[in-house]
């Protein structure tokens, strides 16, 4: 064999002896961050964060909105005086102890209103009522909740009524009045107005003494 030949093949093999060896501490612990053939240490970190962190985000995309204002207290409408010709605001008021007949006989009323020009200047529900039915027992003077009504309301406040369609609209309500169901008319009062809220009697009695 020719002795050129034999020291390129023995330069060869010291070679890959070498890198054999290299390789070795690589392949015992394989790293996921790190490829096989990399010398760096395995606690060593190549970025601060993820290459992919910041794909996907869109929201800075979209034009900046404003804070959102706080509700302001809900301050009672002027009350429409009656005119010659026209009623003033008026309070249609609806009441049962079933809330669905209750509910959907409100919104025939206001859908009705819609139809004949009458404009409904407020729709609102009032705090549902509740009502022990108390019984005295056979034998005694105890006695014990036998069961518990709530009744429900609902207000339809009318701001203009024209006197000469109001029979007809009364006659219209009466007949198709469910059964169950109470219908009344009024006149609407600041009373009427405090009485969509719920009494908060400690709070008023801390006012009360802060004042």
């Amino acid at each position: 064999m020719n002795p050129v030949f034999r020291k390129v093949q023995a330069s060869v093999a010291q070679q890959a002896l070498l890198l054999n060896k290299a390789l070795t501490p690589c392949r015992a612990a394989p790293s996921i961050r790190h490829p096989v053939w990399c010398t760096h240490s395995v606690n060593e970190r190549q970025y601060k964060g993820m290459p992919t962190h910041g794909i996907g985000r869109w929201k800075y995309l979209l034009p900046k909105q404003a804070p959102r204002k706080k509700k302001d207290k809900q301050q009672m409408k002027q009350i429409m005086s009656a005119t010659d010709t026209a009623y003033g605001t008026l309070n249609v008021n609806v009441s049962g102890y079933d809330m669905t007949v209750v509910e959907h006989y409100s919104q025939y009323i206001h859908n009705f209103c819609n139809r004949l020009g009458i404009k409904v200047a407020d729709s609102y529900a009032l705090p549902t009522k509740s009502t022990e039915v108390m019984l005295m027992q056979e034998q005694g003077t105890k006695t014990y909740v036998d069961a518990v009504l709530k009744t429900h309301h609902r207000v339809i406040q009318l701001s203009t009524l024209n006197a000469a369609l109001c029979p007809v609209f009364m006659d219209v309500l009466l007949k198709n009045q469910p059964e169950g169901v109470q219908l009344s008319v009024t006149e609407h009062t600041e009373a009427d107005f405090q009485a969509r809220f719920k009494a908060r009697p400690e709070l008023e009695g801390l006012i009360a003494q802060m004042n």
